[in-house]
């Protein structure tokens, strides 16, 4: 048992499918899965919506094209779950079809992305930082508002800076080693809620996959759409 939770194998990874298919084999409960998979992905969506507008209009972010990105980023995946509810709903396999390459295509975007969060060091998170620093104006506001501090390897008390600790003459500190703090573990947890959205995703292929080739067992359904 220890060696079985410690060390999976494909063949224990072909175990847990084969239970999830007694469990749940049939027509009805794999489209109930596939539909509960995507309402979690629209009420994701939703929320990343409606966080990017809330730190837009109270002031949080300044930077449009922040704001456009997230907002971006949950209409397309509002737009990939409606696919997919329909689809689901429906039993339309045109529709399940681009639903399940899309969603693939998703699943190998986001698994990179969240193994280069989580395996990206020190230096390179420093010269990311500073690249990000350098190319928006916006950005620099709202974190030297947010953070209390000025510049980022050093404050420049020549120019301007939206810190509370400006108006005090050589006391505000460095941005640098307060953002890269952040960072870490922001990139931590981003790779983390990467990598398990991934697991869902790969979950989601798997279960269109295998609902696109089941017949519902009811007497009054029809054929493949």
């Amino acid at each position: 048992m220890i060696r079985l939770l410690t060390f999976p194998t494909q063949t224990h990874l072909s175990l847990i499918i084969a239970l999830f298919e007694m469990v749940c084999g049939g027509f009805v409960c794999t489209k109930n899965s596939l539909c509960a998979l995507n309402i979690l992905y629209v009420m994701v969506s939703l929320l990343l919506i409606g966080v990017a507008a809330w730190g837009k209009w109270f002031g949080l972010v300044s930077s449009i094209r922040v704001v456009a990105g997230v907002i971006g980023v949950g209409i397309f995946l509002l737009f990939v779950a409606f696919v997919g509810l329909c689809g689901a709903l429906m039993h339309h396999q045109v529709l399940l079809f681009f639903y399940m390459i899309i969603l693939f295509l998703v699943f190998m975007v986001q698994l990179s992305v969240s193994a280069a969060c989580l395996a990206i060091n020190k230096e390179q998170q420093k010269e990311l930082l500073e690249v990000g620093w350098n190319k928006s104006e916006a950005t620099q506001k709202d974190v030297e508002k947010t953070l209390n501090c000025c510049g980022f390897f050093h404050p420049d008390y020549n120019g301007t800076c939206d810190a509370d600790c400006f108006s005090s003459p050589l006391s505000c500190d460095p941005c640098a080693p307060i953002i890269q703090s952040h960072a870490e573990e922001v990139l931590r947890f981003v790779g983390g809620i990467g990598c398990f959205f991934s697991f869902t995703e790969i979950l989601g292929v798997w279960l269109t996959h295998r609902y696109r080739n089941q017949k519902d067992s009811h007497p009054n359904s029809g054929a493949f759409l």
